[in-house]
């Protein structure tokens, strides 16, 4: 369900984790997609700030998958839908 969700906002996504951790400090977020086999070091800044900023944060099992969804070649860590 969430790749489906992801592939059907891709005009409307932030991909990485730099662009997703700005885009939620602007509030230009509603939702966020984290990887489950991303480093945790990495992905663990995204979470405690979705959980600060109270954003829905949501997991996945494939970076790989999690980048297809998106639209690009390469796995993708975290990735973020603007509001």
């Amino acid at each position: 369900m969430s790749y489906e969700k992801v592939t059907k906002a891709k005009s409307h996504i932030i991909i990485g984790t730099k662009q997703t951790l700005k885009s939620m400090k602007n509030g230009e977020i509603s939702e966020v997609y984290i990887a489950d086999d991303a480093d945790q070091q990495i992905t663990q800044k995204v979470a405690s700030l979705a959980n600060e900023l109270e954003i829905p944060c949501q997991r996945v099992d494939s970076m790989k998958k999690l980048g297809a969804a998106c639209g690009i070649e390469v796995g993708a860590s975290t990735v973020a839908i603007k509001k």
